[in-house]
């Protein structure tokens, strides 16, 4: 690029013309040029500042910009007057207006009815400080009324003069349908809920048959022995006792008798009879076992005695699936709390259950448990140890889990510490698990005492 045809003059040609002044020394000129030289600096400094302070400008409005084009609720800025000075993309949206047609419009024209106009005017003159609730029905684009719950929070400038409102609100149709799709997925975790529990609850039941199946088989087979017997022995009485109303001979009856062994029916008449009644009984007995269980499980609470809980336990679990478990328990006084006898029941038959599974291992053939009971101020402490390979220290605070289980697949839902957890708290009682000292798992029940 040319230069011009006489140069800049440097600061000493400058200084020399300057110096050729009538009455002004160098010195002078030289504090001048100082001085323009700082003012010429800060000048540059306070743009370099105002460029900076413009970009913090830019990125704030940018940033408010990009926060109400994110909301999802309407908001609406008007002045003190109610005349709009701005508004966000979902407002915009909702009545069909554009930033230009909405700017400086009364907030009463985008109402839908002549209450949500009282409303909004009685807002503008009586919102306090804190600011107020209102409902009013928006006009949609299509002219159509939507009910809109709006917060209204005053504006002050700086001088603490109320310059205008914020209006904040979130159509209720919105609202509706949230809380639509929230109590459907509540209705589903319900019914989730109710058929984990349904089948930890048939788990249970399933192991309880098997311990009444193998319970009610030696009394019925005892009885139906007896009742073959017994059929047979009345054939022999209906042949000798029509020979007797045949009015057969005295020899003719004695080699009939002989050979029908009356005389041996008659005799064993009397044991058939009672052991047959005995059976019956035994049946009985475990029938109403099984109704009191079915009592038990209705919801109803009541005063337990554990000792009773524990023994019927441990009575169904070895009848059905584990005929070979040595428990080592022994009933002591009553230890009475108060709650459902059922869920009591399977929350034990379970801990037992658990017990037995880790115990009967390949490596050991002398699976066993150990069951104290004790009754201590306020509570009942039930401790339960079996000789298994104890519990994991990674599993030990998975345990309760819902779905977590360390049995092989089939062999258990994960559910039955889970659902047990929650009976014992719905008692107001406390299970933990951990490990032994001498090894094994160790379960321990707390349950507060009747009073």
């Amino acid at each position: 690029m040319p230069r011009d045809k006489h140069p800049d003059p440097t600061r000493e040609e400058t200084l020399l013309k300057l110096g050729q002044l009538d009455g002004v020394d160098d010195a002078a000129w030289l504090d001048v040029i100082a001085k323009m030289d700082e003012v010429y600096s800060q000048l540059v400094q306070d743009e370099i500042a105002l460029e900076e302070k413009n970009a913090q400008l830019e990125q704030s409005q940018q940033f408010i910009f990009s926060l109400l084009s994110a909301m999802s609720d309407v908001l609406v800025a008007c002045d003190d007057a109610g005349r709009i000075e701005e508004t966000n993309a979902a407002l915009r949206e909702l009545v069909g207006l554009s930033e230009a047609e909405l700017r400086g419009t009364p907030l009463p024209d985008l109402l839908a009815d002549a209450a949500s106009v009282q409303r909004i005017a009685q807002a503008l003159t009586t919102t306090p400080r804190g600011g107020s609730t209102i409902e009013i029905d928006l006009r949609d684009a299509h002219g159509q009324p939507v009910p809109v719950d709006l917060n209204i929070t005053p504006r002050f400038n700086a001088a603490g003069q109320r310059v205008g409102h914020v209006f904040v609100g979130r159509p209720m149709g919105e609202l509706k349908r949230a809380y639509h799709q929230l109590r459907e997925a509540h209705e589903a975790l319900k019914r989730t809920q109710q058929q984990l529990l349904h089948s930890e609850k048939m788990a249970s039941l399933g192991r309880l048959v098997a311990g009444v199946a193998h319970e009610l088989n030696n009394p019925i087979s005892f009885v139906l022995g007896n009742v073959h017997a017994l059929q047979r022995y009345t054939e022999r009485l209906r042949e000798y006792l029509g020979a007797i109303h045949a009015n057969a001979g005295a020899d003719e009856q004695a080699a009939l008798r002989a050979r029908l062994r009356i005389d041996h029916l008659l005799s064993d008449l009397p044991s058939l009879m009672e052991g047959t009644l005995e059976g019956a009984h035994r049946t009985a007995d475990i029938v109403q076992g099984l109704k009191r269980f079915s009592a038990m499980d209705r919801g109803e609470r009541s005063e337990v005695d554990l000792n009773g809980v524990i023994e019927r336990a441990i009575h169904w679990v070895r009848k059905g699936t584990a005929p070979s478990f040595t428990v080592h328990w022994t009933p002591g006084p009553a230890c009475t709390v108060n709650g459902n006898a059922g869920q009591l029941l399977q929350v034990v038959m379970n801990l037992v259950q658990n017990a037995y599974d880790a115990a009967a291992t390949r490596e050991r053939s002398d699976p066993a448990m150990w069951i104290t009971l004790q009754c201590e101020g306020d509570a009942a402490r039930l401790v339960l140890r079996d000789n298994g390979p104890g519990i994991a220290s990674e599993h030990l605070s998975r345990i309760f889990d819902p779905f977590f289980t360390t049995k092989p697949v089939g062999k258990g839902t994960g559910l039955g510490l889970s659902i047990s957890y929650g009976i014992v708290e719905q008692h107001g009682g406390r299970l933990g698990a951990g490990n032994h000292a001498d090894g094994g798992a160790e379960f321990v029940l707390e349950l507060p005492l009747a009073k």
